[in-house]
């Protein structure tokens, strides 16, 4: 019997639209990326991780192919920024560069919108510096353990001043405390600038800062470097100690990572990260980074997993045994 024309319409309709899903014959899916990527930086523009990302965006975009454009969205101590990525469509489009910070909100950030390992999808490492501890040039301290001996028999007396509570170089500071078992006061200020003028001003007593912040002032005569918190002595600053010299096991590095929003396709973090070491390994990068004390390695998505849930654990137990609290 044959069928009715209403059937047969209905049927044929029905086929041409399954076949409209299917590539047609000589075409490819879209090959990533095929529009340009944006880089979230959760800080204002200007700062030392703004720079970072600019030059790892111009060096990604040549590996890409492709636009990669940065966009500042500060707040909460990277809060604003980072959910604003974890929130973001999982396509690959929408990056964060975010830095030590990260694994610190874990713990020190009240109600994060986000599961800091469960949010994001890890890309690679593209940059670690030391902090570095600096003081007068007429301080009387000229190493850490003149620091640390100092404190030991006059507790609570020394100040170090930081950019902020429950920043990177104030939880450095704490490691430093808790590490040596002593006491220090600390001076919280908003931001490096204004802390480094009360040091030279004689209103504390060192300071705990990024290598890019305190370096200008190092190089002027202005300040001296005492020690640095990586574990390794860095070619960006001769003849300066670190820290785990005198206690070994202590290391405080400032580290920039890469991140994309969770569930974003394997194959695409993949190519973000061949873009980002390569972008890393670049002439340019090397040049323009390294005179902030900045170097990086080839890395994986699954070494900064990795390294992010241990730094979550380490900081949480400095800012438990410290009773930090965010700025």
């Amino acid at each position: 019997m044959r069928k009715p024309f209403t059937m047969r319409l209905m049927a044929g309709l029905g086929l041409a639209a399954a076949l409209s899903w299917l590539p047609l014959a000589g075409h490819t899916a879209p090959v990533f990326p095929d529009k340009p990527i944006h880089l979230v930086v959760p800080f204002p523009p200007g700062g030392g991780t703004d720079t970072l990302a600019r030059v790892l965006a111009e060096r990604m975009g040549a590996e890409l192919k492709t636009s990669v454009i940065v966009e500042n969205r500060p707040g909460a101590g990277t809060v604003v920024g980072s959910d604003y990525v974890a929130r973001s469509d999982p396509s690959g489009y929408t990056l964060l560069l975010n830095t030590s910070a990260h694994a610190i909100n874990d713990t020190l950030a009240p109600r994060l919108p986000y599961e800091t390992e469960q949010a994001f999808a890890p890309i690679a490492i593209v940059g670690r510096a030391p902090n570095v501890v600096v003081v007068r040039p007429d301080s009387p301290f000229k190493t850490i353990e003149d620091i640390a001996a100092y404190a030991r028999t006059h507790p609570g007396k020394l100040t170090f001043g930081s950019s902020g509570n429950g920043t990177a170089v104030h939880l450095a500071a704490e490691l430093f405390k808790e590490t040596a078992r002593i006491s220090l006061t600390h001076v919280p200020y908003k931001g490096a600038s204004p802390a480094m003028t009360d040091l030279i001003g004689g209103q504390i007593d060192m300071f705990f800062g990024t290598a890019g912040a305190v370096t200008p002032l190092v190089k002027a005569g202005k300040l001296r470097a005492v020690a640095i918190t990586s574990t390794e002595r860095s070619p960006y600053w001769p003849g300066v100690p670190t820290i785990a010299e005198t206690y070994p096991g202590y290391a405080a590095d400032v580290w920039y990572a890469l991140f994309a929003a969770a569930k974003t396709p394997p194959a695409v973090i993949d190519a973000l990260n061949r873009a980002a070491i390569g972008a890393t390994q670049s002439d340019l990068f090397k040049q323009r980074m390294g005179s902030e004390g900045i170097t990086n390695s080839p890395n994986t998505p699954a070494d900064l997993a990795r390294y992010v849930h241990e730094e979550i654990a380490r900081w949480r137990k400095v800012i438990q045994d410290g009773h930090v609290a965010m700025g």
